[in-house]
């Protein structure tokens, strides 16, 4: 371990050899030590210096301000004393070096933060109960449709327990390659495989006295849903390469746009995993559910977000038009429309614009278009197959993921953690176009 010192005021970086390596390529990375006095200096600004340096922070701070939330965000308060020694920062070193800490900031950044509103009846309710079960050590499994923020209440869930000061650690299960998953799940030692130049932690771990939030859960092959059921009932786990058993603690929840229960009757899910996941379970409405004027007051927050303003006045025909659209993909579609229409409107300066009425023209047809049609990726049925059981569960997991990004390939591949050729050839085997039906030959 060595000190640098570094051009910015009252920082040092401190690299270590025992940290994780910050890219595949990278052998080392740093840990800042920041002192809060220089915080308060007009050239400084912690979110900023965070956000542009993207290193683990030490602060140096008084106990008494060891805590204050002005000087550094809460979950990256490692703090130490102005009079430390040499010992106590190894310390403190060795426990960033873990993992948790190094998690805990990564996955802080990756939450979608749209604002929760709830102006109507049915989305009132589902924060009422949000908030009757946010303080309790039980399960939560989150239905609703996709983009209806899923993620976004189990941070509030996370935000409102006993736990929130730990991490929030999320996960798309979809999203996890295939044949990784102990890898990702468990972690791994040092040497475990080819590459493995440290040890690290995984999801279980990092979730440690915080939130594990496993969303799109139903993507998970049985196989896995054994694995996941064991952790939480042992509440333990071993990573790859190593015999030692490491005792964890998190909340689990879980979510899925699809229904559970019909996959356990379908022999496509684990019934005793979705017992002990759906002790609690939470309906989220989607924008049809809750109705024209929550639209227009999401509309109007996200669109404030966009233009960087306090406030904005819309026209009412902004309001009437809204209330007629149908958002297939919720309050993800909506962010969309938010988008496009704020990007108008820096040009434009006006909302009587014919380029902006004719973005919510689109929009609108488009709605219209995809409520009205049955659900793409129609399978034949499974008696006229050709395809195994194998097969056709993953023909209705590729096919899912397409939908979810609007059959844009290069997406869909990231989404399913496989690159677009394979993606390409995986549609090709199993007869996928754009249509959802099967070619004919």
């Amino acid at each position: 371990m060595r000190c640098l010192e570094s051009s910015d005021v009252g920082v040092i970086r401190v690299e270590s050899d025992t940290l994780l390596p910050s890219t595949e390529n990278s052998l080392k990375t740093a840990i800042a030590l920041v002192s809060v006095s220089v915080i308060a200096t007009p050239n400084f600004h912690a979110q900023q210096w965070l956000s542009k340096h993207a290193v683990p922070v030490i602060w140096v701070a008084s106990s008494e301000r060891a805590g204050d939330p002005r000087y550094f965000p809460e979950r990256l308060s490692h703090t130490l004393s102005p009079d430390f020694n040499c010992a106590e920062l190894r310390l403190l070193i060795d426990q960033i070096s873990s993992g948790g800490a190094l998690a805990e900031q990564n996955t802080e950044e990756s939450v979608q933060t749209e604002p929760l509103i709830a102006v109507s009846a049915v989305m009132q309710a589902c924060l009422d109960e949000v908030r009757l079960y946010a303080d309790t050590r039980a399960s939560v499994l989150i239905h609703g449709e996709t983009g209806v923020g899923k993620e976004r209440v189990a941070k509030l869930l996370h935000e409102q327990s006993r736990r929130k000061k730990g991490p929030f650690v999320p996960v798309n299960c979809g999203a996890v390659p295939e044949g990784l998953f102990e890898a990702h799940f468990f972690g791994h030692a040092k040497g475990a495989f080819t590459g493995a130049v440290g040890a690290h932690s995984g999801y279980f771990e990092q979730a440690n006295g915080g939130t594990l939030f496993l969303d799109e859960i139903g993507d998970l092959p049985l196989h896995q849903q054994v694995k996941l059921l064991r952790v939480l009932e042992q509440r333990t786990v071993t990573r790859l390469g190593s015999t030692a058993e490491i005792p964890v603690d998190f909340r689990m929840v879980a979510a899925s746009h699809r229904s559970l229960a019909q996959l356990v009757s379908e022999g496509r899910f684990r019934a005793d995993l979705y017992y002990r996941l759906a002790v609690i379970e939470l309906h989220i409405p989607n924008l049809e559910e809750r109705g024209g004027q929550e639209k227009l007051a999401l509309f109007t927050a996200l669109l404030q977000r966009e233009l960087e303003v306090q406030s904005v006045v819309l026209p009412d025909w902004v309001g009437s038009t809204l209330d007629d659209m149908v958002f297939a993909g919720n309050v993800r579609e909506l962010a969309n429309l938010v988008e496009r229409v704020a990007l108008l409107y820096k040009r434009e300066k006006s909302w009587d614009s014919p380029q902006i009425r004719l973005v919510f023209e689109r929009f609108a047809s488009v709605g219209l278009m995809m409520s009205s049609q049955p659900a793409l990726a129609v399978v034949a049925d499974n008696s006229e197959s050709e395809f195994s059981t194998t097969e056709l569960a993953e023909r209705e997991r590729i096919i899912e993921a397409l939908e979810r990004n609007a059959w844009r390939r290069q997406d869909s591949a990231a989404d399913l953690g496989i690159s677009r050729k394979v993606l390409w050839e995986k549609m090709r085997k199993l007869d996928i176009t754009e249509q959802g039906e099967r070619s004919e030959v």
